[in-house]
């Protein structure tokens, strides 16, 4: 199984990367987690026709401006779209005229997408999708869901953008794989936004008792450069010396 990380970035994209997209390539299928800028070099990578599972965390727009790019894609299999119970309306909002092209099929639309997009809401809990799936609210500002998936006997846990809550040591417990948001380069607490920096990132995982550790989500403001990055990559590694800094286009495999 293969992870190519097409987007790092947080906030904002620059010459360090682009916004929040991960893409797995398993045996039976495809998962991208996020839709931030990254997500534009998903045709590059999508070359079977394999279901693809497209799961966003929450609707700031780093992790869903790319959703203006499907328009580009013509994906056979079409793209099933999994946001968190309740959050229908944004995605509704944002994948529609005046925005960008509409999901919908035509005649509700006249600039429809070029490929069937199938929505589907998950509430809190487990799910099979057709894959086991267990959906957890985490903690961000305006609401965050944290996707923990089953593939090929593997678990990998995504946290999008959250800060340190029991349920999100809970989430994380015994993943093969954890990619987490790095979001500051130090943290004292945040509790209004729901961020993680290289320390708290790593004694998560260390708590959590995951096997591996990829930090992600760069927050552009902070992390200037890729040495910056690896900087982050050290601090992480003294705590939980199994940690990777993600830069766009690495690969991965699990």
């Amino acid at each position: 199984m293969k992870i190519v990380f097409l987007g790092t970035n947080g906030w904002y994209t620059t010459p360090t990367g682009n916004t929040p997209c991960v893409l797995i390539d398993s045996k039976d299928q495809y998962v991208v987690f996020d839709a931030g800028n990254g997500i534009y070099k998903l045709d590059k990578y999508i070359t079977e026709d394999k279901p693809i599972s497209l799961f966003i965390t929450h609707f700031h727009l780093d992790h869903v401006s790319g959703l203006h790019t499907l328009a580009k894609f013509k994906f056979k299999q079409g793209l099933d779209v999994y946001i968190g119970e309740g959050r229908k309306k944004d995605f509704d909002t944002l994948v529609n005229p005046p925005f960008t092209s509409g999901y919908k099929p035509k005649p509700e639309n006249i600039n429809n997408l070029p490929m069937e997009v199938r929505l589907h809401e998950l509430s809190e809990g487990e799910h099979t999708v057709p894959f086991p799936i267990s959906v957890a609210r985490l903690f961000h500002a305006y609401g965050n869901h944290g996707y923990r998936i089953t593939l090929e006997d593997k678990t990998i846990a995504y946290t999008g953008d959250c800060g340190i809550t029991d349920s999100l040591i809970k989430f994380a417990k015994d993943a093969d794989l954890l990619i987490s948001e790095c979001g500051a380069k130090k943290l004292s607490e945040d509790k209004e936004w729901g961020h993680l920096d290289p320390v708290l990132a790593s004694t998560l995982a260390k708590e959590a008792g995951v096997k591996r550790l990829v930090l992600t989500h760069f927050g552009s403001a902070q992390f200037l450069t890729l040495e910056d990055r690896k900087e982050a990559e050290r601090k992480a590694q003294e705590i939980f010396p199994n940690t990777t800094a993600a830069m766009d286009d690495l690969e991965i495999t699990l």
